[in-house]
């Protein structure tokens, strides 16, 4: 099988700019799960606590609560989000609703939560609608974790077989290579088994955070040793590194 460091141009171009796409995609990824977890806890930043309560919920509160206060918290001003906590906390009766919340629902909210958005958000420019996430806060539905979860398994699963297509002909010991291969594979079934444990438990949030990084850690070396090997190795003058 011929290395890494002793492709034609045409090829290392080919597999560098995959290489380089996957670790761009891995990124934006990171960034999207930061953005979209961060401050639903109600602190700033992204924490295990914030991971917990996506999945396993926030129990002593509603859904639109923990939104307000978390991820959606920057499209309300204070006030606004203290009348909504307020009504909210009071029991969300309908005779407050016209007065009070859906004014500013219609305000910062029905651009993405009313029908004509086409986005499939909960209504909240209707009091029937906002009623569905006003009830106890119990995290992602069975029924959105298994929807998710399948679109990972399967996208995952393609990245990580391009990505160790190429990453299989680098030099390295074969106890470390075969290590890497696998490792994430098993990162992220533990991930994903981790989300629906958290449902249940949420101190398995943890095996997500951790998952999450021997995912992350194991895909970006072999990018990285990819990258090296195909035009370090010889670009330098260096000899193509030996198997041990």
């Amino acid at each position: 099988m011929r290395r890494l460091c002793h492709c034609e141009l045409s090829e290392r171009l080919l597999y560098s700019c995959f290489l380089l796409l996957m670790g761009l995609g891995y990124l934006m990824a990171l960034g999207y799960l930061y953005t979209t977890y961060q401050g639903v806890d109600g602190k700033p930043g992204l924490s295990v606590q914030d991971i917990a309560e996506n999945y396993y919920g926030n129990r002593s509160g509603s859904r639109l609560e923990a939104a307000i206060r978390g991820s959606m918290s920057a499209y309300l001003s204070l006030q606004e989000r203290n009348v909504v906590v307020a009504w909210l906390k009071s029991g969300a009766p309908e005779q407050g609703f016209e007065q009070d919340v859906l004014p500013i629902m219609k305000k910062r909210c029905a651009a993405c939560h009313s029908p004509q958005s086409g986005l499939g958000l909960p209504d909240l420019t209707r009091y029937a609608g906002i009623r569905e996430v006003a009830d106890v806060d119990t995290g992602a539905s069975l029924q959105t974790l298994v929807k998710i979860s399948h679109i990972h398994l399967f996208g995952v699963g393609l990245v990580l077989l391009g990505v160790g297509m190429i990453f299989r002909r680098a030099r390295l010991r074969g106890p470390v290579k075969s290590l890497l291969i696998v490792l994430p594979y098993a990162a992220i079934i533990a991930d994903i088994l981790a989300w629906f444990l958290t449902k249940w438990d949420p101190v398995y949030a943890y095996t997500v955070v951790i998952a999450g990084a021997v995912l992350g850690v194991c895909l970006g070396l072999q990018i990285l040793i990819s990258l090296y090997q195909m035009w370090f190795a010889r670009a330098g003058g260096t000899a193509c590194p030996s198997d041990g």
